[in-house]
């Protein structure tokens, strides 16, 4: 047999270090995405320009800020997590609750990147419908790329009875690269 088909013969517990070292690099990437477009954000109110925003504008930034915020916080909540939990030997509970809240700060960035989005083709086009089109099709291009298509992988590789998310079908004996 391959080693696909044999799986990694990880215990419990090496499983959930591999997981946990992974979900670690992919929050590393995300994160600073997201505060780097946040601390952008927060930064555009104290622009001279800000005064002459329509009420829709204003209203899209609060929803913008807003939603880099809760991203920003969902993808900081492994560090809280963590310190909270070390030590009590939870590290697959810990790795299954953070890879959600992960997953939640990934779907509240996209809809941030979005909405920024949104925001400044909407100034840039003077309120042109063409604004929503493109906004629409960048999040289309999002879904296909960060959901479709890895939900399609797994799915034909056969992998998409339930799981945890890791590509071994729940059971801890399959194999993930």
């Amino acid at each position: 047999m391959t080693e696909q088909h044999l799986g990694r013969h990880e215990t419990p517990n090496e499983r959930a270090d591999r997981r946990w070292t992974e979900l670690l690099q992919e929050v590393r990437v995300a994160q600073t995405g997201a505060q780097i477009l946040f601390g952008f954000l927060l930064s555009v109110v104290f622009m001279p320009r800000f005064t002459t925003l329509s009420g829709f504008e204003r209203g899209l930034y609060v929803v913008t800020v807003v939603l880099g915020a809760l991203a920003t916080g969902a993808l900081i909540a492994p560090v809280a997590y963590h310190r909270l939990l070390a030590g009590r030997r939870l590290k697959p509970q810990l790795v299954d609750a953070t890879a959600r809240v992960v997953t939640l700060g990934v779907v509240l960035l996209a809809l941030t990147v979005g909405s920024a989005l949104l925001m400044l083709l909407h100034l840039a086009t003077g309120g042109s419908p063409l604004a929503w089109v493109v906004v629409a099709a960048v999040m289309g291009w999002f879904a296909l790329w960060w959901l479709v298509l890895p939900w399609l992988l797994l799915h034909r590789s056969g992998n998409g009875s339930g799981g945890d998310g890791d590509g071994s079908g729940g059971d801890g004996k399959g194999a993930r690269d």
